[in-house]
C-alpha cells in the first residue's frame, strides 16, 4: 500500500492523535493486566491488546455527533472515541469518578456524551441499538451517523441477521463494524462458518460489504472513511469487516492454548503500533526520538489514571437508583 497520499489527506495533527491512542490503548491495556490479575480491581476484563488499529482507524473518522456502540471488549473503543483514561480507571476500580459512576466497570464502559452509548456486553446485543440509532438520525433529519462494533462470533447471532436487514430496509446511517478477530472466545472461525469473509454476507441484504487490514490503521480509516461517508450521505449502511487478530487470551484467565505457537508468531510479526510506527518514521513525519517522547507521555498519563482511580471516592449508596432512567428518577 503507497502512504503518501493518505498521509497527506490525513496530516500530520490527526496522525499524532492516531499513534497517541493506539499507544494509550496498549499501555493502558497491559498495565490493567497486571492490576487485575494481582486481585487489586474486581471483576474481569476482556482486552483489546493487538487490535488498536480497528478502533482508532474507525474512530479518527467520525464526527462529534456520531456515536458506536461496543462489546464485552470496549476498552479500546472508549480510548479511540475520546473517554478519559481518568474516568476509565475510576470505572474499574468501581469509584464514583468512573464514566459510569463506578456502576457499569470493564463491560459496561460508556460516555454519550463522548460518543459512546455504554457498551453492552451479549454477544451481538448492540447491532440492533445501534439500527434504532442510526434510523433515529435518519427520522430526525441529522446527518449523523451510528457505529457498532461486534467480534466474528457475533455474525452468528440471529440479532446481526435482523439488525443489518432493517438498515437495509430503511437505508439507516449505519456502519456495521466486524472486528474478525478469527476466533469467538476459543473457538475457530474455521468451525463456525463456511465462507471465506464475513462481508460477504452483505449481499443477503442488499448493502454494501468491504474489508480492510484491521492490522493497519491507515488501511482501516480509508475504507471506514468511505463507510461513514456513504451512510452520512444517505447512501446507506455497510458491513466493513476488519481482519485482525488479538494477542491476548479471551479474557484475563484465558491461557490461549487453543492457538499454536507458530501462528501467534505470524500475528505477532504484524503487531499495528511498530507497523505504523515505521510507516511513520519512514515518511519522515516523526523520528524515532519523537516517538519514543509520545510513548513517555502515554507511559505518564496511565500512571496517573491509575493513581486517579485508586483514590477517588467509593459510590454513595444512596445514588444506586440515579440514572436509570433518562427523563426521570425511580421513586424511593
Amino acid at each position: 500500500m503507497a502512504y503518501e497520499g493518505i498521509i497527506t489527506r490525513i496530516g500530520k495533527e490527526k496522525l499524532t492523535e492516531m499513534l497517541r491512542r493506539m499507544l494509550e490503548i496498549r499501555g493502558f491495556e497491559e498495565k490493567i493486566r497486571f492490576l487485575f490479575l494481582e486481585g487489586e480491581m474486581p471483576g474481569t476484563i476482556h482486552q483489546y491488546i493487538g487490535m488498536e488499529a480497528c478502533a482508532v482507524g474507525v474512530c479518527s473518522v467520525l464526527e462529534k455527533g456520531d456515536v458506536i456502540a461496543s462489546t464485552h471488549r470496549p476498552h479500546g473503543h472508549a480510548i479511540a472515541r475520546g473517554l478519559s483514561m481518568d474516568a476509565m480507571m475510576g470505572e474499574l476500580y468501581g469509584r464514583a469518578t468512573g464514566c459510569c459512576m463506578g456502576k457499569g466497570g470493564s463491560m459496561h464502559m460508556g460516555d454519550l456524551s463522548k460518543g459512546m452509548l455504554p457498551a453492552i456486553a451479549i454477544v451481538g446485543g448492540n447491532i440492533p441499538v445501534v439500527t434504532g440509532m442510526a434510523l433515529a438520525f435518519k427520522l430526525r433529519n441529522e446527518r449523523r451517523v451510528a457505529v457498532s462494533f461486534f467480534g466474528d462470533g457475533a455474525s452468528n447471532e440471529g440479532a446481526f441477521h435482523e439488525g443489518l436487514n432493517m438498515a437495509a430496509v430503511t437505508k439507516a446511517p449505519a456502519v456495521f463494524v466486524c472486528e474478525n478477530n478469527l476466533y469467538g472466545a476459543s473457538t475457530s472461525i474455521k468451525r463456525a462458518l463456511k465462507i471465506e469473509n464475513i462481508a460477504d454476507r452483505a449481499l443477503s441484504y442488499g448493502i454494501r460489504g468491504d474489508i480492510a487490514d484491521g492490522m493497519n490503521v491507515l488501511d482501516v480509516y480509508e475504507h471506514a472513511k468511505e463507510a461513514v461517508d456513504r451512510a452520512r450521505s444517505a447512501e446507506g449502511p455497510t458491513l466493513l469487516e476488519l481482519k485482525t487478530f488479538r494477542l491476548c487470551g479471551h479474557s484475563r484467565r484465558d491461557p490461549n492454548n487453543y492457538m499454536s505457537d507458530e501462528e501467534k508468531e505470524e500475528w505477532k510479526n504484524k503487531d499495528p503500533l511498530p507497523y505504523f510506527e515505521n510507516i511513520l518514521k519512514n515518511n519522515e513525519i516523526f523520528t524515532g526520538e519523537e516517538i519514543a517522547d509520545i510513548k513517555q507521555s502515554v507511559e505518564r498519563s496511565v500512571e496517573k489514571a491509575i493513581e486517579f482511580g485508586k483514590g477517588s471516592p467509593e459510590p454513595d449508596p444512596a445514588d444506586i437508583r440515579k440514572g436509570l432512567y433518562v427523563t426521570m428518577e425511580v421513586p424511593e
